[in-house]
């Protein structure tokens, strides 16, 4: 079956009629000298920057520079305070609380869920086969009339694979609501970017963001890609200024450093790679899982007695081992060639207590 994806069906109805705010900056277009509309402060901030003017609400500046590097026009690009509110935003505008549903396909972001029940929307959980792929067949059957949105993540957090790109092909043509594919690992992929293919598919939305690879989580700034009728939504529900002014000024210096970010890319994965070999080398470790982002997935006899020996040796990572499909395991994320050597030698000292967990 050729998904019929249509739009209008898929928005509530309450959206659909919504009248969004308008601010100050998106009535006047053009330059002014003197600004008396939006009840600022004339003087100034005490930082000597112009912090005391509203930013820019739809974040044109950022959103051409990002374009010049994603290869995506701007038109086609919504900017969050993380890709948390872009999760966030398609539950409001597209699934009716206590209606509608959505698919996941745990193990997989923790955030999918914790929106869906914020916004009292069911999910349906289809598990990823063993080898953490689609189970095709599941989230076919898994589907019904109320079924709005379908969530991957590829590359997957916490397993670290990329999705085969001919199965998520498969639920995009034969899905006839949206699809929304999580690329926030992306650049750590052996796998390209969905985000060349939104002419392809109309139900298409890319989430990535600027945390991971590019270094600047405590910005939060998110990004989503799709069509410009589903962008124009995000717009019309977003609160008028969700993204700041120093934000945005910080990420444009960001993007002009795309060599420095390529280096700590190629860093990131080779140390990736190596760390992954001198893993599979302690006894105490039964597997460690072929990964496509920024960290590890290693399943271990002695999960929570590792995790808390790791806490007293000032090093922290994640226990995903009450994950779905992910009992034994830990999540350790890929640090600087220092700080891996540091959870290198602190393994080396690990013993296993004679409780196995």
């Amino acid at each position: 079956m050729t998904t019929t994806f249509d739009l209008t069906k898929l928005l509530r109805e309450n959206i659909r009629q919504l009248t969004p705010y308008s601010s100050a900056r998106d009535e006047f277009k053009g330059e002014a000298s003197v600004l008396l509309d939006a009840n600022e402060n004339a003087f100034g901030s005490p930082l000597n920057r112009p912090f005391n003017r509203y930013p820019d609400p739809l974040q044109h500046q950022l959103k051409l520079k990002l374009s010049t590097v994603k290869g995506v026009p701007a038109r086609n690009m919504f900017l969050g305070n993380g890709s948390d509110e872009a999760i966030d935003i398609l539950f409001r505008a597209f699934c009716r609380p206590g209606v509608d549903n959505v698919i996941l396909v745990p193990p997989t972001y923790g955030m999918y869920e914790v929106s869906a029940n914020i916004n009292d929307v069911a999910t349906k959980q289809v598990n990823l086969t063993a080898d953490f792929q689609l189970n095709l067949e599941g989230i076919a059957e898994a589907i019904d009339a109320n079924t709005r949105i379908i969530f991957l993540c590829s590359p997957n957090n916490p397993t670290g694979n990329s999705l085969h790109r001919e199965d998520v092909e498969t639920v995009l043509a034969n899905f006839d609501g949206l699809v929304v594919i999580d690329e926030a690992y992306i650049n750590y992929s052996r796998q390209k970017t969905f985000i060349q293919e939104l002419t392809e598919y109309s139900n298409l939305v890319v989430l990535q963001t600027l945390s991971k690879a590019w270094g600047l989580a405590a910005l939060r700034l998110g990004m989503a890609f799709a069509s410009e009728e589903i962008i124009e939504v995000f717009n019309k529900i977003k609160p008028p200024y969700n993204i700041n002014q120093a934000t945005q000024e910080l990420a444009l210096a960001a993007l002009d450093r795309v060599d420095q970010v390529n280096e700590w890319i190629k860093t990131t994965v080779a140390e990736r790679e190596k760390l992954s070999e001198i893993l599979r080398a302690f006894d105490f470790v039964i597997h460690v899982y072929p990964s496509d982002a920024n960290f590890i997935l290693v399943k271990t006899d002695h999960p929570r007695a590792l995790y808390e020996y790791l806490v007293g040796e000032s090093i922290i990572v994640r226990d995903r081992s009450k994950v779905a499909l992910c009992a034994g395991c830990l999540r350790l994320t890929v640090g600087t060639p220092e700080e891996n050597a540091m959870l290198v030698a602190a393994l080396g000292r690990f013993v296993p207590s004679a409780t196995i967990q």
